[in-house]
């Protein structure tokens, strides 16, 4: 059985030589220095390392003369003297390289050439500015990962208007929730989309939507179920046309170069227990990120065929389409990761030459569950992986079924920064369940209770030095006090994530899970990432979560609840066999007080159990102040943890 740490893969000399953080060294003058004096340098030297990341990609824009970065978290200044724009960035180079591939579960498919690219975004530009919108104005979509969303969110950026995004599965009251925060001027959406080869119909959601937002002048249709004749008309008065009718006129594209902060996009948190947060980037420290983040530690760059499973609702998709800054090919897929069968993104990786395939730690768990053993991978040289921890055994998985020379990244951040802190860089090596390094730039730090680091012990993770993807703001926050309190209510000036986090002392990192869903045990904390380990290595169990009850100064029940697969029961042998395995390989603290089966996993929209909510309702909370039913992908599940009077 695969260890925690055991070594899977080791760059060779090749690899590291070709690696473009290797030219990166080289061109700094930094080439003799190992990865771990790198990030030191890049954490400690703010100031010189950010400039860099400018200058060899040769950002387009004007850096100005101005300090790199003024203040002291959370009111860090960057680049005050810069002006540029993402979409003038994102839509630079080759007019007739590939830029874009489209495909849906149905087999359908598109491409855009850089040159085609820029002649629609173009298009929709001329269109948005004949509605009204311009710098500082909000356009909201609510579309699936289509390239009419990638091509609405580059007009919107040219011209320095505001964009944000919601998946169609998300219910009108979540969309209201978030959109009406950021009172938009249009909204782009779909009539209907399919999913596992069903469709559904959102019309009459749309118009719902829109009704619960004042601000809105125009509704732009995208006829995924019709043809391109009249736009169904929009409720109260609110201007209607297609998206046909958006782009009818050939344009020039121009774009707006605004300052460093300038607002980009808004995203926001999961808003399963309170009101989302409003999430705001600006555009160049999105810019530095992505162009440091995907170069660097994804490794990517022109002649990459880049691919993230993700909705438009989650940040991944801001951060796949990333892709286009530093030249790669975008893959941008519709429809569910596991129609026809579990093997469907792979097949997908086959058909299109993927050399870099990202999705979620359940994907793989499920693909490996499922003995898949995908073929065709010849051209695949990175395998991403986020959103949960990845456990040893999907490590082992990848390397085993899927392919022995590939690098694997696990990489842990978040929405807050649209970005990973923690990740992997092909400097390094990979071992099972272990993410190789703190990514560059990111002052990551595993802190105790009194705010002291630790190194080979599970503490909070933070961000001690800024970075310049942290929020501008929160939207409708002019004192910025939801943005303290939400990150640096516990540790004064230091950024606090909200994750578990153990820091090696070779700079690894294992990430065990949020720590506001702590297990408390004898005065023990642990994380519930091991726990899932352990539990869903079972055969006979599909999915789990597991719920600590106490409160502070009371000690509560273990309660552990299991998803069985199809004709597994939850026999009095099985249970035996889980807390013999959770007792033997982690520890009798970990053993729960009770076993049971459930018909699903509550989970968010984009895929994260929730632990907490749950809590709240075994103790007593109602289910509808417990969790928002329409920021969960399966809302019913919530009913299944009702204590029973």
């Amino acid at each position: 059985m695969v260890q925690e740490g055991d070594l899977l893969w080791e760059p060779t000399h090749e690899v590291i030589r070709a690696a473009r953080i290797t030219r990166f060294q080289e061109w700094l003058g930094r080439g003799g220095q190992d990865y771990p004096e790198l990030w030191r340098w890049s954490v400690e030297s703010p100031e010189e390392f950010w400039p860099a990341i400018w200058d060899y990609f040769g950002v387009v824009g004007e850096r100005g003369t101005g300090p790199v970065l003024s203040g002291s978290m959370p009111g860090t200044e960057w680049f005050p003297g810069a002006r540029l724009n993402y979409a003038e960035n994102a839509l630079r180079g080759d007019p007739d390289r590939l830029a874009v591939i489209f495909r849906d579960e149905a087999g359908n498919r598109r491409t855009f050439t850089l040159g085609e690219l820029r002649a629609e975004v173009g298009r929709v530009r001329a269109g948005l500015a004949r509605l009204g919108v311009g710098r500082g104005d909000r356009v909201a979509a609510y579309v699936p990962n289509i390239p009419e969303a990638l091509i609405a969110f580059l007009a919107t950026a040219s011209l320095g208007a505001i964009w944000s995004s919601c998946s169609p599965d998300f219910g009108a009251s979540s969309v209201a929730d978030r959109f009406a925060q950021i009172e938009p001027k249009a909204l782009i959406a779909v009539d209907g989309y399919r999913y596992a080869g069903k469709p559904y119909d959102r019309s009459a959601v749309v118009r719902e939507i829109a009704a619960k937002l004042p601000s809105l002048q125009a509704v732009v249709w995208v006829p995924l179920f019709g043809g391109d004749g009249p736009a169904p008309a929009a409720d109260g008065g609110v201007r209607a046309l297609s998206w046909a009718e958006l782009r009818s006129e050939e344009a020039g594209l121009e774009f707006e170069r605004v300052p460093f902060g300038h607002p980009l996009w808004v995203l926001y948190s999961s808003g399963t227990t309170g009101l989302p947060k409003p999430i705001v980037h600006g555009h160049g420290g999105i810019v530095l990120e992505h162009l440091k983040s995907l170069s660097f530690h994804q490794d990517l760059g022109e002649g990459d065929v880049f691919f993230w499973y993700t909705t438009t609702g989650w940040m991944m998709w801001n951060y796949l389409i990333g892709g286009l800054l530093v030249g790669a090919t975008v893959v941008l897929y519709d429809g569910s990761a596991t129609h026809p069968g579990t093997d469907a993104l792979w097949r997908l990786a086959a058909d299109e030459g993927i050399t870099y395939f990202g999705t979620g730690a359940p994907y793989l768990l499920a693909s490996m569950k499922a003995k898949v053993r995908p073929t065709g991978l010849e051209r695949l040289r990175g395998i991403g992986s986020t959103g949960s921890p990845l456990p040893p055994e999907g490590f082992a998985w990848v390397y085993s079924d899927v392919k022995a020379d590939v690098q694997l990244g696990s990489f842990s951040g978040g929405t807050d920064v649209c970005t990973g802190f923690v990740g992997a860089v092909p400097l390094l090596p990979v071992r099972a369940g272990v993410i190789p390094c703190r990514c560059l730039g990111a002052s990551v730090e595993a802190y105790d209770p009194e705010g002291k680091p630790l190194i080979g012990e599970v503490g909070e993770l933070v961000l001690t030095r800024p970075m310049p993807s942290m929020p501008v703001m929160f939207w409708n926050d002019p004192s910025g006090e939801r943005y303290r309190e939400s990150y640096f209510a516990d540790y004064p000036g230091v950024w606090r994530h909200g994750d578990w986090i153990k820091i090696l002392p070779d700079g690894g990192c294992v990430i065990y899970g949020r720590s506001d869903a702590t297990l408390n045990r004898g005065g023990v904390r642990m994380g519930t990432s091991e726990f899932y380990r352990v539990v869903e290595r079972f055969d006979e169990i599909v999915d789990s979560l597991v719920i600590d009850t106490g409160r502070l100064g009371q000690e509560g029940r273990l309660l552990l609840y299991v998803v069985l697969a199809e004709g597994a029961s939850l026999t009095e042998e099985l249970t035996s066999a889980i807390r013999a395995a959770l007792r033997t390989e982690l520890s009798p603290r970990h053993v729960p007080d009770e076993i049971h089966a459930v018909p699903g996993i509550p989970r968010t929209l984009s895929g994260k159990k929730l632990e907490v909510p749950v809590r709240k309702i075994l103790l007593g909370t109602p289910v509808e102040q417990a969790a928002n039913p329409d920021a969960l992908a399966n809302p019913e599940t919530l009913q299944y943890f009702v204590p029973r009077k």
